[in-house]
């Protein structure tokens, strides 16, 4: 531990002195632990953070996408090299689950969501059932990780314990924790969330290849001879995991990573759209793309920027681990955040009164020379939870569950 001074030295050269204006109430096993928080914070990620918003970096361009007749053209050489791997035991899967279920009023992990009106049908479980499909299909099971947060952690493994993990076997699940960032005012001040305590929030689906590497799964998944993550989110009712189609088209291709992606349903449908960046693959978030880029075409008359990720990826596993060694930007979400206020009393706010720092999984695309951007039929593959109501709800993801498995009849 570095002493007082140089602590002292360190937040004033960066504008932080602020987390110590509580330092004279504290015990000292409180001081301790407010140091050890100030220790593991990294300067360089906040200045990053707050440089000022613009257009998106870079020239823009549209990406080359496999589309639909393209897949169906060569669906089975592609499912028979997807099977091949999938039989050896080369895939398994990356669940992103590090999240609430807040913006549904559900302030429990997001995948411990209920999703039927009759019974008890849960998105973890949903998503165990789809990756169960892939496995009757090769006979061979995958391993999946599941990435949680130090708010979830314990309420997620504690929910597939009690659940009996819904069947699969549990010496092919394994738990890790994505790491943290802290949360600053608008000013790039670091909040407190108590006088002996920065507040921290997960660092955004970005991180899971650095934090799985961090808690040494990524030897375990070498040892047992993976070459490929197939990295997912947590709240798309239809997500298919191991899907051999799409990992033989990547293969084929001689890519080492892939993207699922939709048409989008109109311009202004809000998800990032794959692109270009400096003639290399990437995605720009809906909020980067301009009315102009929103609208443009090329000259067939098709939009330029109209296929949109679905949070689905495919990534070779060495390739990742040399790419993750580059810095990911760092974006920042303006959000309520409960902290102390000048009086040092705990604060919940009823507008958004700083930022969360949070890196995105599809910015590791650019460090890819090629990705295959592979097209799906939305109402096969795509049917996120994210509203209340309304489009991307609850409602519009039941529906779409009944058309595709009504195997499973009254929800």
């Amino acid at each position: 531990m570095e002493t007082m001074e140089k602590i002292q030295e360190q937040l004033r050269a960066n504008g932080q002195e602020q987390l110590l204006q509580w330092y004279g109430d504290l015990t000292e096993e409180q001081k301790q632990h407010l140091m050890e928080d100030i220790a593991k914070i990294d300067y360089s990620v906040i200045r990053e953070a707050m440089k000022p918003a613009g257009a998106p970096a870079g020239v823009i361009s549209q990406a080359p996408v496999m589309t639909r007749p393209m897949i169906l053209k060569n669906q089975e050489e592609y499912r028979t090299k997807g099977l091949a791997a999938l039989k050896r035991g080369e895939v398994a899967a990356v669940l992103l689950a590090g999240g609430q279920g807040s913006r549904l009023g559900f302030d429990h992990p997001k995948g411990c969501l209920n999703v039927g009106l009759t019974r008890e049908l849960y998105l973890f479980q949903i998503l165990l059932a789809n990756l169960q499909d892939t496995v009757n299909l090769t006979g061979t099971y995958m391993h999946m990780y599941i990435m949680t947060s130090e708010l979830n952690y314990q309420e997620t493994v504690d929910f597939f314990e009690e659940h009996a993990y819904f069947g699969y076997p549990q010496s092919y699940i394994h738990f890790f924790v994505q790491d943290m960032a802290p949360s600053l005012d608008h000013e790039g001040r670091i909040l407190l969330e108590r006088k002996d305590h920065i507040s921290m929030t997960p660092n955004g689906n970005g991180g899971w290849f650095s934090s799985l590497r961090r808690q040494g799964l990524l030897e375990q998944i070498k040892q047992n001879g993976i070459q490929w993550l197939n990295v997912f989110s947590v709240d798309n009712v239809l997500q298919r995991i191991g899907d051999p189609v799409f990992l033989g088209a990547v293969l084929s291709e001689q890519a080492l990573a892939g993207a699922k992606v939709i048409a989008k349903v109109n311009p202004e449908e809000k998800v990032g759209a794959i692109c270009l960046r400096d003639g290399r693959p990437s995605v720009v978030e809906y909020s980067e793309l301009t009315e102009e880029m929103r609208n443009e075409r090329d000259a067939s008359g098709a939009y330029k920027y109209y296929y949109g990720v679905t949070l689905n990826y495919l990534f070779n596993v060495e390739a990742t681990e040399q790419r993750a060694m580059h810095r990911m930007p760092v974006h920042r979400a303006n959000k309520k955040i409960a902290c102390l206020n000048a009086q040092g009393e705990t604060m919940l706010p009823a507008e958004p009164n700083g930022y969360k720092l949070e890196t995105f999984i599809f910015d590791i695309l650019e460090f890819f020379d090629k990705v295959t951007a592979f097209e799906v039929e939305r109402e096969k593959e795509f049917a996120p939870i994210k509203n209340r109501t309304g489009a991307d709800s609850l409602d519009t993801a039941r529906e779409l569950l009944r058309k595709n498995r009504p195997e499973w009849g009254e929800l």
